[in-house]
């Protein structure tokens, strides 16, 4: 334990510390520096889940401590040139870097693409929502805790599965446009005295040059709550599946009592996060394929559709744009 062990958790950390090291020999460290050298034909891998600045570090001292994978959470990294500098020095390494985007493998995700296949024009929306108060405090205190914005970070995962299954490249799309009535952005006091602008909530509209449509929305304090849900031509909506849904409820209820004021959505996504660790872990250990993992070259488009996305939605909700299109001058990172 460092400099937190006196501080709010420290204690039930310690106790819990304790008994991972007697009853199964976890160890514990300060820094990756102190990890035991590797034995020959041990594998090692790595989970990165820290701020999104502290990781490009991260990542080189896991590759310097002899990890040969790594499962590196969303968005990866700060921007774009920290990630793709990330990757490749991954790839020079020869170490493997799969990433968190556990929607990716939601069932609600894959329920909704199957059902949309089955009609005509059906019209897909991702919605992401969490539980923060809308009150300026609490908004404050998340805009400033998420630094790199919600585009960055809550709604990264929908724009992952917006590069996975629906062409989305910054080159590919055609248009963006914003649902002003329904998106909000601010600008608020963080606990440090700082101010932060960032969407409250957002929804828009992709439209691709290989022709498909998709849109997400994304709202802070919206509810515990995430769906998918697909219209027909006509708008009605014909198909809906929520995150969690009746079979996972149970499942929340133990986590809740287990750990209560945990954030709700760690309940609700706690099946598909072993899915996503362990298919990593059985990569590291096995060689088995991480079927329908995110790759790091996944996480970078996506990260490049955030930056590009950013100041477009900004600028409508603002009034200083319109509908986006790379070719009509916007920026393309």
């Amino acid at each position: 334990m460092g400099g937190g062990a006196e501080g709010p958790g420290g204690p039930e950390f310690t106790e819990f510390m304790e008994k991972a090291i007697e009853e199964h020999g976890v160890g514990f460290h300060k820094s990756m520096a102190d990890l035991p050298v590797l034995e020959d034909g041990v594998k090692r891998l790595a989970l990165i889940s820290g701020r999104t600045g502290d990781n490009p570090r991260l990542l080189t001292e896991s590759i310097d401590a002899g990890c040969t994978a790594i499962y590196l959470e969303k968005p990866g990294a700060p921007t774009v040139t920290e990630l793709v500098a990330m990757k490749e020095q991954a790839s020079k390494a020869g170490v493997t870097v799969l990433m968190g985007y556990n929607k990716n493998v939601c069932k609600y995700v894959s329920n909704t693409r199957d059902f949309a296949a089955t009609i005509d024009d059906g019209h897909v929306t991702f919605v992401s929502n969490n539980t923060y108060e809308p009150t300026a405090e609490s908004l404050g205190e998340c805009f400033e805790r998420n630094a790199e914005g919600m585009l960055k970070n809550m709604a990264i995962h929908e724009l992952a599965l917006l590069v996975s299954f629906y062409d989305v490249t910054v080159e590919n799309i055609e248009s963006v446009t914003a649902d002003k009535e329904f998106s909000s952005m601010q600008t608020l006091k963080g606990p440090s005295g700082k101010e932060w602008t960032d969407f409250d909530k957002i929804k828009f509209t992709i439209k691709t040059k290989s022709g498909k449509e998709v849109s997400v929305q994304a709202d802070r304090c919206g509810g515990d709550t995430s769906f998918a849900t697909v219209t027909d031509k006509s708008g009605k909506e014909v198909f809906k599946h929520s995150m969690p849904d009746e079979e996972d409820e149970a499942n929340v209820a133990v986590l809740e009592k287990k750990y209560p004021g945990a954030m709700p959505y760690f309940f609700s996504q706690d099946p598909d996060y072993t899915t996503v660790k362990e298919k990593v872990a059985a990569f590291c250990a096995k060689g088995s394929a991480p079927e329908g993992i995110a790759t790091i070259d996944i996480a970078c488009e996506t990260l490049r559709v955030a930056e590009f996305l950013v100041p477009e939605l900004q600028g409508q909700l603002s009034g200083d744009s319109t509908t986006c299109a790379p070719e009509k001058g916007c920026n393309v990172l």
